[in-house]
Order: C-alpha cells, then sequence, then structure tokens
C-alpha cells in the first residue's frame, strides 16, 4: 500500500510539471518554436515525430532505443521512438504512437500523451515534433530488430541535470555544428536527442512555467 501511494504521489507530481513544461496537445503545429539547425539553402524540412516517453516510476525515466546498426541512416545512434508521418496518420501524435508501438513493442494504449515540447530542425534535414506521454510501469519491451537494437531508460534526474551536459563540436557536410551530448555509461547521447532532453529537463524545473514564453 505504501509503494502504491508513493508511485500514486510521484505520477500526480510529475502530471503537474508536464502540464506547467508543455504545449497542449491541440496546440497549431506551425505555431510551434523550432530550436535546432536549420540548413541553408533547403526550403522545407522532412516532417518527422518522436515520442518522448516518461514511465511514471517513483523517480521517473525516460525511454530511448538503439537505431538498428544494419540501417543504411544513423545505425546505432540514440534515438526517441519515431519517424516520418505515413500516409494514414492523422496527426503527429498518431505518427509518434504509431513508431512508439513499431519500435518498442509496447501497446500504443498504454501511452497516455500529456502536450507537445516543440519542434527541432536535425543537421540531417529533418524536422521533428516532439510529443510527450507518460506510461504507467511496468512495462515490457519487445523491439523490433528490423529497425531498433536496443530500448533502454534514462532517469528523469538525470535528465534534468544540466551539469550532466557537454557540447561536441562535430562537420557535416562541410560544416561545423556544437551539439550537446547527455553523459552516459553505456551510450553515446548526443544531437537532436541530447537537445530535447536538454529542453524537457530545463522545463520540468519546478519553479519554471514555459507557458509564457
Amino acid at each position: 500500500m505504501a509503494e502504491a501511494n508513493q508511485a500514486s504521489a510521484a505520477s500526480a507530481v510529475l502530471v503537474r510539471r508536464l502540464n506547467r513544461a508543455l504545449y497542449s496537445l491541440e496546440h497549431p503545429i506551425a505555431q510551434l518554436p523550432v530550436a535546432g539547425y536549420p540548413r541553408p539553402g533547403q526550403r522545407r524540412q522532412r516532417p518527422a515525430a518522436v515520442l518522448v516517453a516518461l514511465l511514471e516510476y517513483p523517480s521517473p525515466e525516460v525511454v530511448l532505443t538503439v537505431r538498428a546498426h544494419h540501417l543504411d541512416k544513423h545505425p546505432g545512434q540514440i534515438a526517441f521512438p519515431g519517424g516520418a508521418r505515413a500516409s494514414d496518420d492523422r496527426g503527429v501524435v498518431d505518427t509518434a504512437l504509431r513508431e512508439a508501438e513499431e519500435e518498442t513493442g509496447i501497446d500504443r494504449n498504454c501511452f497516455e500523451p500529456k502536450g507537445l515540447l516543440g519542434r527541432y530542425d536535425t543537421i540531417t534535414g529533418y524536422r521533428m515534433t516532439a510529443v510527450v506521454a507518460t506510461v504507467r510501469g511496468p512495462v515490457e519491451f519487445q523491439p523490433d530488430r528490423n529497425e531498433v537494437d536496443e530500448v533502454f531508460t534514462v532517469p528523469l534526474n538525470r535528465v534534468a541535470d544540466p551539469d550532466a551536459y557537454q557540447h561536441q563540436q562535430v562537420k557535416y557536410q562541410a560544416q561545423d555544428y556544437q551539439l550537446l551530448t547527455l553523459q552516459h555509461p553505456e551510450h553515446n547521447i548526443w544531437g537532436a536527442t541530447a537537445a530535447l532532453l536538454y529542453q524537457l529537463g530545463q522545463r520540468l524545473q519546478p519553479d519554471r512555467d514555459w507557458r509564457e514564453h
């Protein structure tokens, strides 16, 4: 009973913090702020959606994937579940939930979308819309080996610690970029994934309400 009460209280706190940190699911996508790296000369970024899934443990955790090493694009990189919009997707939330179910094996009905974090332009030409959802644990990951080698989690407390991040300089198509990396004992979490994690962690600080920005 004590553990159940603790989990319920932690979940309530998380939901309150998310309500302050996120744009509503009804917020017009075109009006969401865009962070990241717009590519000079490219008229339109390719649309995609990712799911930032938070496991509702007493100490919440964020779900991430290791992209399969046999893929042509971004093999072995750390990413949120997500991908490009399919023709029959009803919107970014539908895209994010569909991709998350496919990649992690978690039934899409287990996810409870809470809001939108914003949009992010990657150095490879995608404009990702980040959908944030909670998941009542425990869950069993069943990764799709065609797309994902591993599903793992990072504690939200780690995500929210600004000292856990460093800057890294990379070169892509003859252009230098300064990218964030999140220090992790087993995985190299960098680029758009680290940037969105940092943004989420800072917005979830208890003394901030980002809806006014």
